[in-house]
């Protein structure tokens, strides 16, 4: 098996061995396998209403075939997950907010991930990549992790509603909030101190805590209570292959295909983004070039085909692969472990529900204090996006501004990318830069201006 791995991988010529692949494979997972608590919470929460267990099945699977994939045509040390915002996205915005059903929202993920795969497939991902301006392209990913962080916020009853000023300081000495708050700083040091997968840390930690505070103190809606470790891998049939493309098509087209839109957009830049930085890490870009790219895109964009196949949000590279860089991950190899660690991962259902579980606060109302700081903290990571806008420059400072913004205080990350488009387009307009933007933003602007003016006509 050694020689067959050496061969395949070529891991003498790029200066690694198995030993070293395997420890930078499980050094990812450790890092990313927050993922297995915070997206079946996430789509299975009222507003969305997926079958928690479908989900993690969907998410083990899903993200295992993405990673062996990634392995075997790309070579890359990039594991993939379903992506942080993009569940957001699917969860709060599709269902929550616009009213869809879950199974709507994955048709039409489904359809993005086949566009993504037409892009990848024809090569097309130079014009991509140069389309979106640096700046917006920052906006959008702070403004989803603003939004993140606010859900966070509120899972953790940090913050609740008020009629007057909608929000306000949540009761703080309520349990929920306590844990809340122990389990943020908890991540925070860990992180600070540069610990190795000190979110996966964190919330082991809390959830060990918040069970034995419930049972020292004798809490009537436990905070985590435990019901088992190991067990039979979750039923799939709760998820697997329910997409409703009747449904989705009997919408109008200036309803379904703005969504679909921000799903391509979102995969897209993403994609590109993490691709790009892994790769620079590992000494893998040639010339400023990354060889190989268009399988690695292609890798990604059957990964979210996949996904929405089983069940799960847009399965995506993940940054965090870089982590296992860094412990010496150089090929394919890495990605494969990782992919058997999801795998793995499915016999350990009972523990991944007994953690991600919700507490009743009353009236029917969740929340998930072991979950929360993890959302506040990658809300927070993902915000710091904004340090690379040109601030001196109106026109690429202001488009990520309304896009933060407008995403944050509409619950909408399909509002705040249409403004950020449209705010782009219109300054580069009015300042004799039309040229400087990509005929494509051009495009995307006139079309959500025309999407505003159907729905308010």
């Amino acid at each position: 098996m050694s020689h067959f791995l050496e061969r395949r991988f070529r891991l003498r010529e790029r200066g690694t061995s198995v030993g070293i692949e395997v420890v930078a494979g499980l050094t990812t997972f450790a890092t990313l396998s927050y993922i297995l608590f915070v997206q079946p919470a996430v789509l299975s929460s009222p507003g969305c209403g997926m079958d928690a267990g479908g989900v993690l099945f969907a998410t083990c699977v899903a993200s295992a075939l993405a990673c062996f994939l990634m392995a075997w045509w790309a070579d890359y040390p990039i594991a993939l997950a379903p992506g942080m915002g993009h569940n957001f996205f699917f969860a709060f915005t599709i269902c929550a907010t616009l009213g869809w059903s879950w199974r709507e929202a994955l048709a039409a993920n489904l359809i993005a991930g086949l566009a993504f795969l037409a892009l990848a497939s024809f090569g097309l991902r130079e014009r991509v990549m140069n389309a979106l301006p640096g700046g917006l392209a920052h906006g959008i990913a702070a403004g989803i992790g603003l939004l993140i962080a606010f859900i966070g916020l509120q899972w953790g009853g940090l913050v609740r509603a008020h009629p007057a000023t909608l929000v306000q300081l949540g009761e703080l000495s309520h349990p929920v909030a306590l844990h809340t708050l122990a389990g943020l700083a908890l991540a925070i040091v860990l992180l600070a101190r540069g610990v190795r997968g000190a979110l996966l840390v964190a919330i082991a930690l809390s959830a060990l805590g918040g069970w034995a505070a419930s049972r020292a103190f004798g809490l009537s809606a436990p905070l985590v209570e435990f019901t088992g470790v190991i067990g039979a891998p979750p039923d799939p049939r709760g998820t697997a292959f329910q997409l409703d493309f009747s449904s989705l098509f009997a919408r109008a087209w200036t309803d379904w295909l703005p969504i679909v839109l921000i799903f391509l957009t979102l995969v897209l830049f993403d994609t590109i983004g993490t691709l790009v930085g892994v790769a620079g890490k590992a000494g893998l870009m040639v010339g400023g070039k990354l060889p190989r790219a268009e399988r690695a895109l292609a890798a990604d964009a059957a990964g979210t085909t996949l996904g929405a196949l089983l069940g799960t949000s847009t399965v995506t590279s993940y940054v965090e692969s870089a982590a296992g860089v860094s412990a010496g991950g150089r090929t394919g190899l890495t990605a494969i472990v990782v992919g058997l660690c999801f795998l793995a991962t499915l016999v350990f259902a009972p523990l991944v529900h007994s953690i991600g579980a919700g507490v009743d606060v009353g009236g029917g109302v969740l929340r998930y204090p072991v979950i929360a700081p993890v959302l506040i903290v990658v809300g927070a990571l993902m915000f710091a996006e904004l340090r690379h806008v040109k601030w001196d420059d109106p026109v690429e400072s202001f488009p990520a501004f309304l896009c933060a913004i407008v995403m944050q205080l509409s619950v909408s990350i399909t509002e705040g990318v249409a403004i950020g488009f449209v705010a782009c387009s219109l300054l580069a307009v009015a300042t004799g830069r039309a040229r400087a933007v990509s005929p494509l933003v051009h495009g995307f602007a006139l079309f959500f201006a025309a999407r505003w003016i159907w729905l308010a006509g």
